[in-house]
């Protein structure tokens, strides 16, 4: 199987970099700083022997298909979800059949925690506004300006 891991941080993929090395799982990274994506991008996809991609949320959310990745891992979310979306895109591109497996962590207690609860409710409120029920009426004033700040 081979697993694409991302994080914002650059500092946190060269922990788990290490970490990777020390178990011995070969891993890949591609950040800010990678000179040779494509290169890395073609071993990942073709070498049995690179299972781990480890990868910049900025630096591998665009232009990349990385179609051999059965697993997506967001080790830490990103502010816009648009972005963490077109990351996990990455794996899934026009041929690909096999299921791709997607998991976001987020640590309990944490401001990004409280950014993904924020969202949710957010984006349930948006869907609220643009439903035909009834019950989509229902959206207070007070609603409608905490989605808008």
């Amino acid at each position: 199987k081979k697993v694409i891991l991302f994080s914002q941080f650059s500092s946190m993929l060269h922990l788990l970099e290490k970490e990777a090395r020390e178990r011995n799982l070969n891993p890949l990274l591609l950040d800010g700083e990678t000179k040779n994506r494509q290169e890395l991008v073609d071993r990942f996809q073709n070498d049995p022997d690179a299972p781990l991609f480890l990868m910049s949320l900025k630096a591998g959310g665009v232009g990349l298909n990385l179609t051999r990745a059965d697993f997506v891992l967001l080790y830490d979310p990103w502010w816009n979800r648009a972005q963490e979306m077109q990351a996990i895109a990455r794996a899934h591109r026009i041929g690909r059949q096999e299921t791709v497996f997607c998991k976001r962590y987020i640590m309990e207690g944490t401001i990004e925690e409280k950014i993904i609860e924020l969202q949710e409710k957010k984006s349930a409120l948006i869907e609220a506004l643009f439903e035909e029920e009834e019950s989509a009426r229902g959206v207070s004033l007070d609603e409608l300006v905490e989605l808008l700040t």
